[in-house]
């Protein structure tokens, strides 16, 4: 049963993708490359913070354990 339920899904999925594929027309593919560039801008974004925060919490600990 829930091999049918994600047929069902994945087929949901296509018939949506086909129906904007026909909407947008010869725009299609800067719609997808804006989505693709802002998800990746955002992400980007959000591993650039983690990165941060994890370098500012080394050097804390860094500093407080030579003190």
């Amino acid at each position: 049963m829930k091999a049918f339920w994600n047929f069902l899904g994945l087929l949901a999925i296509m018939i949506l993708s086909l129906f904007l594929a026909v909407i947008t027309g010869d725009y299609g593919p800067w719609y997808f490359a804006w989505l693709v560039g802002t998800t990746m801008i955002v992400l980007i974004a959000a591993a650039g913070a983690v990165m941060f925060e994890k370098q500012e919490e080394e050097q804390q600990d860094k500093k407080g354990s030579t003190h």
